[in-house]
């Protein structure tokens, strides 16, 4: 029997219409004086007035940040960094999707421990208490409420740094699948395929556990079922909570499995083309799952036979066909040509794909060769 050792330090609040509680909240955990972290495109959805307003009426003092893009970097952190000292903050709220909630906790970092983000790029290299933070998404994608790393760009390498600490871990989730139906439909696809994408890595890589494994089976039933139903009915808010629960869920499997190949083979794709991450992800997760099969083949049987897909010997196939099926309704890239790669470039690629952490947690050994070989079956 496989022992492990399993916590959740995120209180998780889930509901239509939660986003009023904010105030209350944070008056709760101590919140005086904080940054509301919240990217761009919020800025006319009225989301950010209202989350002043419910903080106002908390007698909480608010200043924003939004000065930063969908793939944070580390000079975005500092600017951050910069605007927060300025304040005499004693916590920080991420209001927005994945990028919002990794630039909180970026700032975060750099704010109480000082130094740059670099240095936390790891697990557990924060020596000083950070701030208590409230995290609140508008997306249903990266699950980053649910994890203590953020995951933050070298502005010069362009190299994806996963920075993790039990103390980055937002002290609250504050779930409303309301905030979510703004979302325009690439964002839903691009961002609900990402999360289909934790769910199906993060229960096949060799750090998986019993309690992982639950959170991930979980989430691949919510999202696989519902992804296509947010597209077809944006308005349907049971679909939208259902996605957004899937995203959490497979956020809390990330947080004790971590990710495997798709995610190293993507990251180069953002970094090399600026392809978003989503669509980078979409690009390569089916190609993984068929070259995987051989190791964890029961484990994608099981996928497939919690989305009642049809198969005989070959599970692994019938589920990567279904994650096709899913990136065409979203309308996502597929092929490496489509997205602008050139057969030459594919050897950079691996050799930076075998550089990315999450590699290492792959169920079948991945290197430069290996990710070569993946690449050229997406190509």
């Amino acid at each position: 029997m496989q022992s492990f050792d399993f916590h959740l330090p995120t209180r998780t609040i889930f509901g239509a219409g939660k986003f009023a509680e904010l105030g209350t909240l944070a008056a709760e955990i101590g919140f005086r004086r904080t940054l509301l972290v919240t990217d761009k495109g919020l800025l006319s959805s009225g989301y950010v007035e209202a989350a002043l307003e419910y903080l106002k009426d908390a007698g909480i003092s608010a200043f924003t940040f939004h000065d930063f893009a969908s793939n944070p970097d580390s000079r975005m952190i500092e600017a951050g960094r910069v605007v927060a000292a300025a304040h005499d903050l004693d916590s920080l709220i991420g209001l927005g999707g994945g990028s919002s909630l990794d630039m909180a906790k970026g700032i975060n970092f750099v704010l109480t421990n000082g130094g740059r983000i670099q240095d936390y790029w790891g697990f557990g290299k924060a020596t000083k208490p950070m701030l208590p933070m409230i995290g609140v998404p508008t997306t249903s994608g990266t699950g980053s409420e649910a994890q203590c790393y953020t995951l933050i760009s070298d502005a010069d390498t362009h190299v994806k740094m996963a920075c993790g600490d039990p103390k980055a871990a937002f002290k609250i989730a504050l779930l409303d699948p309301q905030l979510t139906i703004s979302q325009p439909p690439g964002v839903t696809a691009a961002a609900g395929f990402d999360a289909i994408a934790h769910a199906v890595e993060s229960y096949v890589t060799t750090k998986r556990n019993p309690i992982s494994e639950l959170y991930a089976r979980e989430a691949w039933r919510l999202l696989e079922a519902n992804f296509e139903r947010v597209l077809l009915a944006p308005d349907d808010l049971a679909a939208r909570g259902a996605m957004q629960l899937g995203a959490y869920y497979a956020g809390v499997a990330i947080e004790n499995s971590m990710l495997g190949a798709t995610h190293a083979c993507a990251n180069p794709l953002t970094a090399h083309y600026g392809t978003p991450h989503g669509e980078a992800i979409a690009l390569m997760l089916p190609h993984l799952v068929r070259w995987n099969a051989p190791v964890v083949g029961k484990q994608y049987a099981e996928l497939a036979s919690l989305a009642k897909l049809s198969f005989t010997d070959n599970p692994a196939a019938a589920l990567a066909a279904r994650l096709e099926s899913l990136i065409a309704a979203g309308g996502l890239p597929r092929g490496l040509q489509q997205a602008g790669v050139r057969r030459e470039e594919l050897a950079t690629l691996a050799a930076d794909a075998a550089l990315q952490w999450t590699g290492k947690f792959n169920p079948r050994p991945f290197g430069a060769t290996e990710a070569l070989e993946v690449y050229e079956c997406a190509f």
